[in-house]
């Protein structure tokens, strides 16, 4: 009697032991929502992320990436922590995107993909390609997402799941092998507009389309360049990143929380002060935020940021403490840093 094959409930039932709290699977196929990419790259909805350009014939269909795919299988990871919102924190605090705040989950999520690839390998009684991805691959995971049944694509362009909300980390394994795929999440956003009203660079466009050179978590993270003037005083006292619009999301009013201990705040960032971080060296700052997300908007991007945010508190106490740098911040010197510090200066 020959063994049977690996069955969709059987990954399911392990990825949900790996550590993921979601996970649906989705036919490798050709869905109307890919078709969308060349019109929004044709708008310049992309901003200066080339990279979107240069894979936009692979994030056309995943069947590009692994020859011959017939599943993707989708993992979603809850990431809100038992932390007051943005919203809710005093002027002088930075605010940073919450799932900044810990580990880095391309690591931590890469390792529980490839484990649950790993166990695939040795429950499969037939050999398969596959390939896993945390946000870095060219895959359209919030579409494969959506047809996994692991929710819907929002008004504000994240994946919202109608029990534990948007604060999801995605994940996808790509695969030849034949999973029993689930059925396509039906969008529940219905007449409610929170999002695209809230967000205060009017980078939501229209529903479910993003102008990534207004986005706040494009310009404090992606944009290597000046932060355009007109965007400045919107930023706040945003450090990295900007949660307005899942905040807002009645479906995240509350969310529930995840006790992992790779998602819980560093203590460098658990509510942490712009002026003490602005006062760090680099050293302390490099320490801070590396094997964590912080790091792609590398020291000089998170200097040109806290002027920004420190000038946009309105304390003239805060803003004082803005200078030209030393031997322990030579990242403080950089010019583009000190234009952001005139700017400050002149704010208040």
């Amino acid at each position: 009697m020959g063994v049977e094959r690996l069955t969709a409930s059987a990954v399911k039932a392990r990825a949900r032991e790996i550590g993921f709290d979601l996970c649906g699977i989705a036919r490798a196929d050709d869905y109307p929502e890919l078709a969308f990419l060349p019109e929004w790259l044709g708008r310049g909805y992309a901003a200066t992320m080339e990279w979107m350009h240069r894979s936009a014939a692979k994030r056309a269909d995943v069947r590009h990436v692994v020859s011959g795919a017939r599943s993707v299988i989708v993992t979603g990871t809850l990431y809100n922590t038992d932390r007051p919102y943005s919203s809710d924190m005093a002027p002088d605090i930075a605010r940073i995107s919450r799932y900044a705040w810990g580990d880095d989950y391309h690591d931590v999520l890469k390792g529980r993909l490839e484990d649950l690839v790993a166990w695939m390998r040795t429950a499969s009684p037939d050999p398969f390609d596959a390939r896993s991805y945390v946000d870095t691959g060219p895959v359209q995971e919030r579409v494969y997402a959506q047809y996994a049944g692991l929710g819907w694509i929002g008004k504000n362009t994240c994946l919202i799941n109608p029990e534990l909300g948007s604060w999801l980390f995605l994940g996808e394994i790509i695969s030849t092998l034949d999973l029993e795929p689930d059925t396509q999440g039906l969008e529940q956003c219905g007449s409610c507009t929170r999002c695209l009203e809230a967000c205060p660079t009017g980078a939501l466009v229209e529903p479910g389309v993003l102008d990534s050179a207004r986005c706040l978590s494009y310009l404090t993270i992606e944009h290597r360049g000046d932060i355009p003037a007109e965007y400045r005083d919107a930023m706040g006292t945003h450090l990295y990143g900007c949660d307005i619009c899942q905040e807002v999301c009645p479906y995240n009013q509350p969310a529930p929380v995840s006790q992992d201990p790779a998602w819980q705040p560093r203590r460098a960032f658990d509510a942490p002060d712009l002026v003490a971080l602005w006062q760090a060296s680099d050293d302390e700052l490099h320490r801070a935020i590396i094997g964590g997300p912080m790091r792609r908007a590398k020291l000089v991007g998170l200097r040109r940021n806290l002027a920004v945010a420190i000038g946009n508190t309105g304390d003239a106490r805060a803003v004082a403490v803005l200078d030209g740098g030393s031997a322990e911040r030579p990242s403080v010197a950089d010019p583009m840093v000190q234009e952001h510090v005139a700017w400050a200066r002149a704010r208040v």
